[in-house]
């Protein structure tokens, strides 16, 4: 038996709601042992994502429910510990799925290498992973901005939305961020060069997006839904796109919310579709080297908000859901042995 201890936060009970700290419990077990052709790696930093409310729900998805006493899922950056597999050495760094806790068994199936002189560990849970992929290829392919068109993209300071309006401004698009404090407001404009700010808590929506729009909205990154949604169609134009990437308003809802008047995108003739990230893997390579020459170029910013400590999970995840994040929300279960002290 292992001598090392793994810490795991486990579904403890399914949230009704908003979910609850006591919806969650942290539990030490033995680390698992490794067999024939499989890697130990232990957790470095974890990803905290929207998605995961559906996962801990026990409605139907795109993808299973966390069983009752299961560690709840997520992604991770974790280094090998011990290897039985010819392609993965001890020490490596890889982009895994560990979820929850902080030692997990793989037979590396679904793991990514990462080199850690490209990018520091943790963008590859951001900029320069699933959320930053959900960001390019859900503006570019569904999308599709054009020079000189309006986008407008809801829960804009965060790790999807911060993204995409960059990647709409780079290709030379006027972008509205709307955002739900006053910092979140000025981030966007002052540090990630978005055209105009609304704080959605302190701003009538209606009147300040007639104002942020006066031609209109071609494209709606839409991470939100409810009422953004409702008061974005009354100010789309012909042929408008709306790639539907989030539902975070509907999240923590206990009943189904009423919904907007779709009459606008049958007049406006268009198009609005969902989108989840697993569809669009054929477009990684591509996604990859433009972000990070982007980065590299200094035209694309990115900021992390980083919790210290697996503990710290659930208080740090139920205030994503509320808005309390300020960037990508990211967990640093243990030490990054590629960062100085």
């Amino acid at each position: 038996m292992s001598d090392l201890i793994n810490k795991q936060i486990i579904l403890k009970s399914r949230p009704v709601g908003e979910p609850k700290e006591s919806d969650f419990a942290l539990v030490e077990t033995p680390a698992p042992e490794t067999g024939e052709g499989e890697i130990l790696s232990r957790t470095i930093y974890l990803s905290l994502d929207p998605y995961m409310r559906g996962r801990i729900s026990a409605r139907e998805s795109y993808a299973a429910s966390v069983e009752l006493g299961s560690v709840i899922v997520g992604g991770t950056v974790s280094q090998v510990i011990k290897s039985n597999h010819p392609q993965f050495q001890v020490g490596d760094f890889i982009l895994s799925n560990n979820g929850w806790q902080t030692y997990a068994v793989s037979k590396g199936e679904t793991l990514r290498k990462l080199d850690p002189t490209q990018a520091p560990l943790s963008y590859s849970l951001g900029v320069l992973g699933m959320p930053g992929l959900t960001a390019y290829a859900a503006l570019l392919d569904i999308g599709q901005p054009k020079e000189g068109e309006t986008v407008v993209v809801s829960a804009a300071s965060g790790a999807v939305g911060a993204v995409a309006g960059q990647i709409a401004k780079i290709k030379g698009a006027r972008v509205v961020g709307i955002v739900g404090s006053d910092d979140k407001r000025d981030y966007i404009v002052k540090e990630l060069g978005f055209d105009v700010g609304i704080n959605r808590k302190t701003q009538e929506l209606d009147l300040a997006l007639k104002e942020a729009t006066p031609n209109g909205i071609d494209i709606y990154y839409d991470n939100t839904a409810g009422v953004i949604l409702e008061a974005v169609l009354q100010q789309i134009n012909l042929g408008a796109r709306i790639p539907l990437v989030g539902l975070i308003s509907e999240y923590n809802a206990t009943s189904t919310p009423s919904g907007p008047n779709l009459m606008p995108l049958l007049i406006k003739r268009a198009l609005i579709k969902g989108f989840l990230v697993s569809d669009y893997q054929h477009r990684f390579n591509d996604f990859l080297r433009d972000v990070s020459g982007w980065l590299q170029s200094g035209q694309l910013k990115y900021r992390e908000d980083v919790v210290d400590g697996l503990e710290n999970a659930p208080h740090a995840f139920i205030g994503l859901l509320r808005g309390d994040n300020f960037g990508k929300l990211i967990v640093k279960v243990n030490d990054d042995p590629t960062t100085a002290e």
